[in-house]
């Protein structure tokens, strides 16, 4: 593999077709791999949002390869969107190069859509071992967001949002945090928004503090 901060790109094989990705490379000798999922793709979502691409830099820093892919009709991603259904194989796509290319354990991480979608692929995936759900979406795009099967999850999760993210009232949110599994830590971040506007570098602080206590590991 090329050196450390060298980005890939190519394309990985989805049940949709091609699906488009990025890899930070990692270090030699990493401990982890990570995979980061983007916002909704019917409201400009891409592996490019600020977001996403912060939550990267957060776990790039470690050393640990780092994949962002498009969802399926995302840039040049085949296939068409599919409210979430086929979004969820997108993600055990993504989950499957991982484990092939580096046979590592697995750090998720999901913003938005991509965090509601992700986390049914990554809770139940035995090479997962840590999830972190960035904005947790309750009320987006006129539908409702459930996480039910957060109570059967027990691996370590991070809740990150903003305490004035549009999508998720820091109540109705707290309700679905309190019903996760243990381990878990809720964070939020004061004055955010959905998007973290002004306070990315807040969240990527709150990112790699966890993940350093997480796995044990400093940057």
């Amino acid at each position: 593999m090329s050196s450390h901060g060298h980005v890939r790109s190519f394309h990985l094989h989805g049940e949709a077709g091609k699906l488009e990705a990025l890899l930070n490379v990692g270090r030699e000798g990493a401990a982890y791999a990570a995979l980061v999922t983007h916002p909704h793709p019917l409201f400009g979502g891409t592996m490019h949002n600020k977001v996403v691409f912060h939550a990267m830099k957060a776990l790039h820093g470690f050393g640990f390869p780092v994949m962002r892919f498009n969802f399926r009709g995302v840039g040049t991603s085949a296939g068409e969107h599919d409210n979430g259904r086929g979004e969820i194989d997108d993600v055990r796509a993504a989950l499957r190069w991982l484990r092939d290319e580096y046979h590592l354990p697995i750090i998720f991480a999901g913003f938005s859509f991509g965090a509601a979608t992700g986390l049914r692929a990554a809770c139940p995936d035995a090479d997962v071992e840590a999830l972190i759900s960035i904005g947790t979406p309750i009320n987006a795009e006129g539908r409702l967001y459930t996480y039910d099967l957060l109570a059967a999850c027990t691996k370590p999760k991070l809740f990150i949002s903003g305490d004035h993210d549009e999508f998720a009232v820091p109540e109705l949110l707290a309700k679905v945090v309190e019903q996760a599994a243990e381990p878990k830590r809720f964070v939020l971040v004061r004055d955010a928004d959905h998007f973290f506007a002004g306070h990315l570098d807040e969240m990527r602080a709150e990112i790699e503090s966890w993940v350093g206590q997480t796995v044990g590991l400093t940057r």
